[in-house]
């Protein structure tokens, strides 16, 4: 997973399981961590803490906008940043992290790639067959 990518799923799943009550602190504390440390880094730019405030109540809104924003300020860059947001990642679910669910890598040229759970894809790359 590019690091632009993990940053958004650890807020995305940080932010849901800091909602429920079954929690724990230092999930909580993770996902507070993660915040500061993009606040840090998005200082000064209004409209890219906006994003980052509105993430957490609408993630599917403010994705594309925190996206530009954490992608323009080189957070994938930001060791720290990621490191904490797959600390948090692995707090929220560490069987999957355990597998190494959230370590792609993709080197080359990639036609296509979808990622998740429960996926159907339909992927066809080239000219359309001819009928007979």
């Amino acid at each position: 997973m590019d690091p632009i990518t993990l940053i958004l799923t650890a807020l995305t799943t940080g932010a849901a399981a800091s909602a429920q009550a079954t929690s724990g602190e230092a999930v909580k504390d993770a996902y507070q961590g993660l915040k500061t440390l993009l606040q840090r880094k998005l200082a000064g730019k209004s409209s890219a803490s906006v994003a980052l405030v509105e993430h957490e109540h609408d993630p599917q809104v403010w994705e594309a906008p925190l996206k530009q924003a954490l992608t323009q300020v080189h957070a994938d860059q930001d060791q720290e940043i990621v490191e904490t947001a797959q600390k948090l990642i692995a707090q929220v679910n560490p069987q999957q992290a355990a597998m190494g669910k959230y370590n792609v890598q993709i080197v080359g040229n990639v036609q296509g790639y979808a990622q998740g759970d429960y996926q159907q894809v339909n992927m066809n790359f080239g000219n359309e067959p001819k009928e007979k």
